[in-house]
């Protein structure tokens, strides 16, 4: 249960992030999860959105060059040391967390973070194996 991330290289300079968030708005496309990291020359914002096929073609159409990564909703208890207990079960098989991001779920009881993992089919049995929820595609724009 992989969920794709598109990643948009960004000159660093003012109003190239709205550009990418006016484009997807013109195209009646919803981010549900976004990270930004950032260097001197340029950044990746790193996104989940509801129709990735199409945001791939208006944001190519607008210039912008674009990756696809495959990344893992966990959902994970909204307790001290849910996310502990996520990372300490990936850490103990092996499997390293390159990076992560929160996404913002409607319900309230626990939360939802985005990892990249370096070895995403093993970090997915893994997590399974060890009662973790791990979200499918669809269900992260589920409204």
């Amino acid at each position: 249960m992989k969920t794709e991330q598109l990643s948009v290289f960004l000159e660093n300079r003012a109003g190239r992030l709205a550009e990418v968030t006016h484009t997807l708005a013109e195209a009646g496309i919803n981010i549900r999860a976004l990270s930004l990291a950032d260097t001197s020359d340029f950044g990746i914002l790193r996104m989940i959105v509801c129709d990735h096929d199409k945001a791939k073609v208006v944001l190519k159409e607008k210039g912008f060059t674009l990756g696809r990564t495959s990344v893992v909703a966990v959902e994970v208890p909204d307790v001290p040391g849910g996310l502990d207990s996520v990372l300490q079960t990936v850490s103990k098989n092996g499997i390293n967390v390159e990076y992560m991001y929160a996404f913002v779920q409607r319900e309230a009881e626990s939360a939802v973070m985005i990892f990249r993992f370096d070895k995403v089919d093993q970090a997915i049995e893994v997590l399974k194996a060890h009662n973790f929820v791990i979200i499918p595609a669809e269900r992260l724009c589920a409204r």
